[in-house]
């Protein structure tokens, strides 16, 4: 990392200002070729986290008038020396900009970049480093905040308290063999194997968590399935509080996914308004109805319809099979018209929740998001200050230092000699060290900051 690297750190369009980041040992000398302090004084040490006014000149042309701020390691996000310069957002001055910095001896950045060099000089570890891209993505509340604790390391915590608990077996475990060498006698292992237990109870728990924690990130997969004119596009639109979907008398008006997306709670829905699903000899329609089906059987949640104004049916009955084999809430309907479903019947048939709304009157609404948020969050959602796996990479890494750990666990009260185990135990403490970047390889580390943006 002897070069130093430049990036336009906004993004590109018109706007009020735009920020171009350098980042390395030459950074501040870079921006004194070309910028001119408005009270021409040296700019040192002294000048340490301060806004500078002037202007930006290539040769004798003014290009901006700008603030400067000069960051000196090794107090700064990378641990280097850092200049950012907030020009005027048009994408003019900011390229012209970002060329007299690499006229003068800046190369441009990579995705990421100016994050993984923090990573490697340690100035945060590999899970904080993806809680950082996390929070740019982030699109509601509670993915933010999840991003927001994995960035502030409370998941870092936890996993550096797992192998601390590891080394402490371990430790234990090459003693016991470099002392029975010795001294012909073995150790008490009782104590080994209460630690090995609770360990293994703490990382269980934590991977029981992962699935809401993906969600938090990711936000739910639904979708709305049910026969023909039940309703489906009316509730789509209610949810999305617009009339996002066509709404007719007509059977077989949706042909196609429509897919939105929506805040509900602070939780991301991604929702899939399907077909109506039902026999057809439409070529077209038949597909749409094909996609329905393929998109229940990969959402997180489908959201079943039916029309409590209409009596129960072979195309109902479909449905009901196929939405009992995922997990799945049942909405009855139009409760504004008369009543002919057989709620006592469906009940019967059905192995999920029912809920009566009325999409057309906005009715029982509010109810089926508390429905939602009580079946993946028991009622309420708890992040703060908590460790949470979001990233399928430690949820891998988790899963694979768990196994490690059952395995050293089973050879123990199986009487295998120790030194035999040991390589399980040392394993389950490498692996889960990928996690927070320790024992990771260049490939793994490149292809998680090429998710970044170039800038940060």
């Amino acid at each position: 990392m002897e070069n130093t690297i430049v990036a336009i750190a906004t993004a590109t369009g018109e706007s009020g200002i735009g920020i171009v980041r350098l980042s390395g040992e030459k950074s501040i000398d870079i921006v004194k070729n070309f910028f001119k302090p408005y009270d021409k004084k040296e700019i040192d040490e002294k000048s340490n986290r301060m806004m500078k006014y002037g202007h930006i000149y290539d040769k004798d042309e003014l290009i901006d008038e700008v603030m400067v701020c000069f960051m000196f390691a090794p107090h700064t996000y990378t641990r280097e020396n850092i200049v950012e310069i907030f020009t005027h957002g048009g994408i003019v001055c900011l390229k012209r900009v970002l060329n007299l910095c690499l006229e003068n001896g800046a190369d441009l950045a990579e995705k990421g970049e100016f994050t993984k060099r923090a990573f490697l000089n340690g100035r945060l570890d590999l899970s904080q480093a993806e809680g950082v891209i996390d929070l740019i993505k982030a699109k509601t509340e509670f993915s933010h905040k999840s991003a927001i604790n994995q960035l502030e390391g409370h998941l870092s915590k936890k996993i550096k308290e797992f192998r601390e608990e590891l080394l402490d077996i371990l430790s234990f475990v090459e003693y016991s063999i470099n002392f029975t060498e010795d001294m012909q006698e073995e150790l008490p292992f009782d104590n080994v194997i209460l630690k090995t237990e609770k360990l293994m109870a703490e990382m269980e728990e934590l991977l029981g968590e992962s699935n809401k924690g993906k969600i938090l990130k990711d936000g739910i997969n639904v979708s709305i399935i049910g026969k023909p004119n039940v309703g489906k596009s009316s509730l789509l639109n209610r949810i999305l509080r617009q009339e996002r979907a066509i709404v007719t008398d007509i059977a077989g008006t949706t042909r196609d996914l429509i897919k939105e997306d929506i805040e509900l709670s602070g939780i991301k829905l991604n929702i899939n308004d399907t077909a109506g699903i039902r026999d057809t000899a439409d070529v077209v329609e038949k597909i749409g109805v094909q996609k329905s089906i393929e998109a229940s059987e990969n959402s997180d949640l489908n959201l079943v319809l039916f029309d409590i104004s209409r009596e129960l049916d072979e195309e109902d009955e479909k449905i009901i099979n196929l939405a009992n084999t995922t997990k799945s809430i049942g909405i009855l309907n139009k409760v504004d018209l008369d009543k002919k479903l057989n709620e006592e019947k469906l009940k019967e048939k059905v192995n999920f929740e029912l809920i009566e709304i009325s999409a057309l009157k906005n009715e029982g609404i509010s109810k089926l998001e508390q429905a939602i948020i009580d079946m993946f969050f028991d009622g309420k959602i708890e992040i703060k200050d908590k460790a949470l796996i979001t990233n399928v990479r430690h949820e891998n890494s988790l899963k694979s230092s768990l196994e490690y750990l059952k395995s050293f666990y089973a050879d123990l009260k199986n009487m295998v000699p120790i030194d035999c185990c040991e390589v399980d135990l040392r394993r389950a403490y490498e692996v889960l060290g990928e996690i927070i970047g320790e024992n990771i390889s260049e490939n793994i580390l490149d292809n998680i900051f090429s998710n970044f943006c170039i800038g940060k």
